[in-house]
């Protein structure tokens, strides 16, 4: 199945060669930060985690939310699902892929992820979220190869993988809790130390997981003239909708927590999120422009109207996947250390190294839904 992702027209292989380019462009950055250390990241003392894992933290979301579309097809037999639920499932292994990718780039000396399995404690949430995406990363790879491999023969899929396909679901909602306990458990650190973290997440999964998935189905219909349908694109927006109200809901839980309480510990955070600390103030910008985003996404999705009509729905899916991305990334993560432990303001800035390194691992998630979605309407094509 793998050659069909070889043939394509000149205006593919274009597509393919520059995403290869920036691969190695990121690549030769990698190297060098290999070389010379994290030293050459934004990263200190201060603020260990940045720009690597807040793209991990948000593509966890994104790997989650194929959940939405395999859950509807497979266990309540929802039909109109059957022509996304593929893209879906390849969707979530190239996020799962680059999340993993992140994890090791973070990572001083890559190579000392493997005492995390010669050394294993039941008490580590990093062993559990290492698993989590680990195992969820099989299962989709096994679960779209063996339905895409009886698509190619014209028969219907075993019955074996069903049970298989069960067991994804809730491993999909696993790897994104998992990922939350990994930062709500760190008691020194007040602005993640809450139990509605993992909803939270959760909501911005299923919201930005299907936004982007709206929009790759209109792309490919545009492109590749492969038409999913109007009622699931519709349908997946309802989704979005939902979940993008969950997430405002419990983000402002968050704030009248902190707010109410006025705990200093935990006002500060927010504090330099959305005014600053003194001269402190790199992320007022993006957060403003999160919140005034989230707000446009709601305006054009609670509408039917609006929501009906697709040019305004790309704008609402585009601002919706851009609004969590920067919430959900450097707003989360990064704000979690600023201020410090000792009430100290270090602010934190990607290099141009963590940025190219960041853009060639993206590209080459880019490049893996690029020839897995090549390989599956390849495959439709013939069978049709």
């Amino acid at each position: 199945m793998l050659e069909k992702a070889l043939y394509g027209d000149r205006k593919y292989w274009m597509w393919i060669i520059s995403l290869t380019g920036v691969m190695v462009i990121g690549g030769l950055f990698y190297l060098h930060q290999f070389r010379n250390g994290l030293t050459v990241t934004g990263m200190s003392r201060d603020v260990t985690w940045g720009l690597y894992i807040a793209q991990f933290t948000f593509l966890v979301g994104v790997a989650a939310s194929a959940v939405m579309v395999v859950l509807p097809y497979y266990l309540h037999n929802y039909k109109a699902f059957g022509k996304i639920t593929i893209l879906g499932e390849f969707l979530a292994i190239s996020a799962v892929t680059m999340c993993v990718l992140f994890i090791v780039v973070d990572m001083g000396q890559p190579f000392r992820v493997i005492n995390l399995f010669l050394h294993p404690s039941p008490r580590s949430m990093m062993l559990w979220d290492t698993v989590a995406l680990m195992g969820y990363l099989l299962l989709n790879v096994l679960i779209s190869r063996v339905t895409l491999s009886a698509e190619r023969k014209g028969i219907a899929p075993p019955h074996w993988i069903k049970p298989v396909i069960i067991l994804s679901i809730p491993w999909a909602i696993s790897i994104h809790t998992v990922t939350a306990f990994l930062y709500s458990g760190l008691a020194a650190r007040p602005f993640w130390m809450t139990a509605v973290l993992a909803p939270r997440f959760l909501a911005s999964a299923f919201a930005s997981g299907p936004a982007l998935l709206i929009l790759v189905c209109l792309i490919l219909r545009k492109v590749a003239k492969y038409d999913v349908g109007r009622e699931p694109i519709q349908k997946l927006a309802v989704i979005a909708t939902y979940a993008m109200c969950a997430n405002v809901f419990f983000f402002l839980m968050e704030v009248f927590t902190a707010a109410y309480s006025n705990i200093p510990e935990h006002m500060a955070h927010f504090e330099y999120l959305y005014f600053g600390l003194g001269n402190h103030h790199a992320l007022v910008p993006w957060m403003w422009t999160s919140a005034a985003l989230a707000v446009l996404t709601l305006i054009l999705l609670l509408n039917p109207k609006f929501r009906a009509k697709e040019n305004l729905l790309v704008v609402a899916c585009a601002a919706l996947f851009a609004s969590i991305w920067i919430d959900k990334g450097m707003g989360m993560v990064v704000t979690g250390f600023i201020p410090s432990t000792a009430g100290q303001v270090h602010e934190y800035f990607p290099s141009v190294t963590e940025i190219f390194v960041a853009l060639g691992i993206w590209a080459l998630g880019i490049l893996m839904v690029t020839a897995f979605y090549k390989i599956a309407l390849s495959l439709r094509r013939s069978a049709a």
